[in-house]
């Protein structure tokens, strides 16, 4: 084996790349290392390529192995399965650094597949995938302009740092995944605390600034492993004629149709078909137009398209729908709509439309997150549906799209640093957008919405938030930053810059970039234009609704969260659950216990307030301890010969003994008492012991005048009979107040 070790110093760690030792067969195989995190990345490209295809057929599959942090996987199956949206949110950032640097008229399809081998409770595998995938790349022969890597960048106590251990993350005031080369930064991703457009600027550079020192050793690496020639390749057949030909006659036409400023979408396709169909029926007969040609036609024309709307924009200073270069589209907004939902907003902006929802529910609603590195729970949900219809497109309804799991995470991102804390507002929260209409950016259309339905529903939201999406176009020294993008500026733009915020900083952002040599210069000003333009959506949003509603609608479950002394959540749950199930059965409500250091914080659910009243009397005197002097309505559980037991508290009894029930002597409580009476009583005595309760009815009734204390009574033999079966009723495990059980083990 010709194995081959290369370590990259980062000052505050090492990385190891290696390659030789495992799976040879690969194209390009490569394992990276960072303390005890460890990701084998393969590559493998076809050598043939289908007829008329004009596109890079690309696949990145990213896996964690429950092996590797020594767990199994949950389910029945207990094997690895379909990826998690964990997994495909950190193949989609490998995906968007990697495809921008194929060649242009490389078609063969290629299978970047990466695989968590070994992990750490330190090391996020994230930000060493797209290095893995990479250093398979170099050492293969697949054509690749490459070297690229990755690095997470964190501001941290006012520093930047580099791979940022697992422990640290949730404290940084910024969290960015950054993919580049050494020349240019590729894509961007992650999400901030308000933070400000220059300390975002500073995360980019700090970035870039590692990224070069792994991509020289990816570089070193291919020279090493004798990679430096790659494959050749033809999957492209031209005709130089008739791209001529075409450009020449179309070129101008398309220039003028896009200064036209149509703003409909529809309208603006239909007239660029004419365009290319113009030319169609002035060179071609349906004997000459052969399947070839179409397709040459297609992509010839395509290119021109592309080229003269990117050069009205630049020279004419103004969009494809009219609008100046900063300019926002119309907006209109509505709350409200759906009358039975929790709370619901409609977000529009130009042909762009999301009709969002927010639904609030208990703990029991919480989205169980059980993935090989995290775990835990999410009480903040968020999803993203685009059906066909929303570009007037017929297409089979599947399953959730990466696409659509990718822009519903970058919305989430930039919400959820806005919502209350748990104590104040104890629901779990699921929004939903579904995109009506899509003309670009609908991820941020989504957090537009989504901030309203919140504030719809009265979910106290710290500040609202907004989002918007930034184009870029670039020719020589001439570029062009266009502040809320269409699709069309997307598709033939040079940067999708989407940023989410406050009115006091950056929440989330997302940017692809697709051309070489992108300055700070125009970052700066592609980030102050949508500080710009952030803020005149969300003025625009806030003449809808300014803030969250005062309260909940009317048939919002209600929660209420108290808290308990830890000792006594298994007497509020009961053996097997007995208790708290009869609670809720009798009140209606939904009720979770959640231990929290030496508490228990119990949520109570009901859209009735009675029936959570109830719960709440119910389980506060559950964990009532008893006073001597306290005096309870108890109920008669079961008479005895020397007295009866009551219940004055949920599961808590004492002995009333018969001297104990009135003034006056009394030889027997038959005809007196019954059982499930309710009388009222005093507690007497707590014996030290046995915490046994002694209660009296006797004690709350006036003394008599001139009473006179009678003698203790003589105990014989016999004095009160052979024991019968149920002359004393069965003692309780609550008898005395909460006990310590071999099973919840708590102790009053």
């Amino acid at each position: 084996m010709n194995i081959i070790t290369k370590k990259i110093d980062m000052g505050s760690h090492v990385i190891e790349v290696e390659t030789g030792k495992l799976a040879k067969q690969a194209d390009g195989a490569a394992v990276v290392r960072m303390n005890d995190t460890m990701l084998l990345a393969t590559v493998c490209a076809k050598t043939e390529v289908g007829e008329h295809v004009d596109f890079m057929p690309l696949t990145v599959e990213y896996q964690e192995k429950y092996a590797a942090m020594g767990r199994f996987p949950g389910g029945f199956f207990k094997r690895e399965a379909r990826p998690s949206e964990h997994e495909i949110l950190i193949a989609r950032l490998v995906d968007r650094a990697l495809r921008p640097l194929f060649p242009d008229n490389f078609h063969a399809e290629v299978q970047v597949v990466i695989t968590l081998i070994s992990g750490d409770n330190k090391t996020m595998p994230d930000q060493l995938a797209a290095l893995a995938a990479a250093s398979a790349l170099a050492v293969s022969d697949i054509p690749f302009n490459g070297p690229v890597s990755e690095v997470r960048v964190s501001y941290l106590n006012g520093e930047y740092v580099i791979n940022t251990p697992m422990e640290d993350i949730d404290n940084a005031d910024l969290d960015l995944i950054v993919a580049a080369t050494e020349e240019n930064i590729m894509m961007v991703e992650g999400e901030m605390k308000e933070v400000s457009e220059d300390i975002m600027l500073g995360a980019l550079k700090a970035a870039h600034e590692a990224i070069k020192i792994q991509c020289r050793t990816i570089a070193e690496l291919t020279v090493e492993t004798g990679k430096t020639v790659k494959r050749e390749y033809c999957h492209e057949v031209n005709d130089e004629e008739l791209r001529t030909r075409l450009h020449d006659a179309v070129y101008q036409k398309c220039y003028d149709f896009a200064k036209q400023g149509i703003a409909n979408k529809h309208m603006r396709e239909e007239g660029f078909a004419a365009i290319k169909q113009e030319f169609i029926d002035a060179n071609y007969t349906e004997e000459t137009l052969t399947e070839d040609v179409q397709f040459m036609i297609d992509r010839y024309y395509h290119d021109t398209e592309k080229e003269a709307m990117r050069d009205m924009v630049l020279n004419e200073r103004t969009r494809l729908d009219g609008r100046q270069l900063d300019e926002i589209r119309p907006i209109w907004c509505e709350v409200s709509y759906l009358p039975s939902v929790h709370g619901s907003a409609i977000f529009t902006r130009g042909e762009t439309q999301s009709l969002s929802t927010c639904t609030l529910g208990t703990k029991l609603d919480e989205q169980t997150i059980d993935g090989a590195v995290i775990s835990g729970s999410r009480r903040f949900i968020l999803h993203y549906n685009f059906p066909s219809f929303a570009t007037g497109e017929v297409k089979a309804s599947r399953s959730t799209s990466r696409r659509e799991i990718g822009h519903g995470h970058l919305a989430w991102r930039a919400l959820k640093g806005m919502l209350p804390s748990e104590t104040e507002c104890p629901y779990t929260i699921r929004l939903v957008s579904d995109i009506l209409e899509s003309n670009g950016s609908s991820s941020m259309a989504t957090v537009c919405a989504g901030t309203l339905a919140l504030m719809d529903a009265g979910v106290k939201i710290k500040k609202p938030v907004a989002g918007i999406a930034m184009g870029l176009i670039s020719k020589g020294d001439k570029w062009a930053v266009l502040s809320d993008i269409l699709g069309d500026e997307d598709h033939l733009g040079d940067m999708d810059f989407k940023v989410t915020g406050t009115r006091d900083g950056i929440t989330a952002c997302q940017m692809d970039i697709k051309v070489d040599g992108l300055s700070y210069e125009v970052l700066a000003k592609a980030l102050e234009q949508a500080r710009q333009g952030r803020l005149h959506i969300m003025e625009k949003m806030q003449e809808t609704i300014a803030e969250p509603r005062e309260d909940y609608k009317s048939f919002v479950p209600r929660i209420v969260q108290i808290q308990i002394p830890k000792d006594f959540i298994g007497a509020v749950i009961g053996k097997g659950g007995e208790v708290i199930q009869k609670i809720q059965a009798e009140t209606n409500t939904i009720i979770n216990i959640e231990e929290q250091g030496e508490l228990g914080i119990v949520d109570i659910a009901s859209p009735d307030k009675d029936s959570i009243e109830a719960a709440v009397k119910w389980i506060k005197e559950i964990c009532t301890v008893p006073e001597v002097g306290q005096v309870y309505d108890a109920k008669v559980t079961g008479i005895v010969e020397f007295g009866a037991f009551l219940e004055f508290l949920p599961g808590k009894e004492g002995l009333m003994h018969i001297s104990e029930y009135d003034w006056a002597r009394t030889d027997t409580l038959e005809g007196k008492i019954n059982l499930g009476d309710i009388i009222q009583v005093k507690i007497i005595n707590i014996d030290e012991k046995t915490g046994k309760l002694k209660l009296s009815r006797k004690a709350l009734l006036p003394k008599p005048e001139g009473y006179v204390e009678e003698a203790p009574r003589q105990r014989r033999e016999g004095d009160r009979g052979p024991r019968r079966e149920g002359d004393r009723a069965p003692r309780r495990d609550n008898d005395r107040g909460p006990r310590r059980s071999s099973d919840d083990n708590r102790r009053r």
